[in-house]
């Protein structure tokens, strides 16, 4: 091989090393854009159509009711994973108080990790949908739930099983879309 062939294999290797980086951050650059315009938020949970994990909480300090798995059991429910420090948890909790006002379906809540006296004040100003709430402190509870962070919505069946979860907070649309449908058909799934 000659002295020139050697010279031109090392310039073409140069380049080829030189177009690596750009195409590694044009994979990246793709797949950036894709994750920004992607709207399928959905994670998957390995619970739905299985029993919910038996828990028993406490109530949060200053109400009477705590929850436990015995509470889901026998109607379809909604359980709201919910904490007064959650921005998105203000945005949904006014949809989950017209939800309760119009009777359709229980609603529970799982305070997560937060404040007695904050989590009151959070229900004070902006109402309570919540038949049960339980207090968990530890996090313990949501950890067996497998939430991922607050807020998130459970979809109980009559038989205690989870049947759908909405991650982040849900507005009208997904809660018409998504969230009710589900309701609606569990709850005749389970009329006699």
């Amino acid at each position: 091989m000659s002295s020139k062939d050697n010279q031109e294999e090392r310039h073409r290797r140069g380049r080829l090393l030189a177009l690596l980086p750009l195409a590694v951050f044009g994979l990246l650059g793709v797949a950036f854009y894709w994750g920004l315009w992607n709207n399928d938020d959905r994670l998957p949970s390995t619970l739905i159509g299985k029993p919910i994990p038996e828990f028993a909480l406490p109530p949060i300090e200053g109400r009477q009711d705590g929850l436990s798995s015995v509470d889901l059991e026998g109607q379809v429910s909604l359980v709201n994973v919910w904490a007064s420090w959650c921005v998105p948890c203000r945005a949904e909790n006014p949809l989950l108080v017209e939800l309760a006002e119009a009777g359709i379906v229980p609603i529970y809540g799982i305070n997560y990790k937060d404040d007695p006296e904050a989590a009151l004040a959070f229900l004070d100003e902006l109402g309570d949908p919540f038949t049960r709430i339980g207090a968990d402190q530890s996090g313990r509870v949501a950890i067996d739930w497998g939430v991922y962070g607050v807020p998130e919505t459970y979809v109980i069946d009559a038989e205690g099983q989870i049947a759908y979860k909405h991650v982040g907070p849900f507005d009208q649309a997904s809660l018409e879309e998504d969230i009710l449908p589900v309701v609606r058909r569990l709850q005749a799934e389970s009329d006699p």
